[in-house]
C-alpha cells in the first residue's frame, strides 16, 4: 500500500495544475469536471484496494493523455463540437475502464 502513496501525490499535483486552467466554454468545463470526477473514482479504487498499481498506472496514462489533448484543443480559446465529441468519447472509454478495474 505504501507504493501507492507516491503516485497519488504525483496525481494530486496534476489535479492541482488542472484546477488552474480556466475552461473557456461550457463544454470545456463539463469535460474538465468529468476529468476531476474520474480522477476521484480512480483514487477511491486505489484506497479501497480494488485498483492494482498497474491498473492505476494505465488509468493515469489515459487521464493524462485526455488532459493534454484538452489543453491542445483549448489553445485557440474554444472547443469545436468535433473536439468536444472526441474528448467525450475518450472519457467514456476511460470511465468504462475505471468501472471494470474497480469491479472485476
Amino acid at each position: 500500500m505504501k507504493s501507492f502513496i507516491l503516485p497519488i501525490l504525483a496525481a494530486t499535483s496534476v489535479l492541482s495544475t488542472l484546477s488552474l486552467v480556466n475552461p473557456s466554454s461550457a463544454s470545456a468545463g463539463t469535460i474538465y469536471n468529468r476529468q476531476v470526477n474520474q480522477q476521484e473514482r480512480v483514487y477511491k479504487g486505489v484506497q479501497q484496494g480494488t485498483i492494482s498499481q498497474q491498473e492505476y498506472k494505465n488509468l493515469q496514462a489515459r487521464e493524462t493523455k485526455i488532459a493534454a489533448q484538452r489543453r491542445v484543443y483549448l489553445k485557440d480559446g474554444d472547443l469545436t463540437k468535433k473536439e468536444a465529441v472526441h474528448l467525450t468519447t475518450a472519457q467514456n472509454r476511460t470511465s468504462r475502464a475505471i468501472y471494470r478495474d474497480r469491479h472485476d
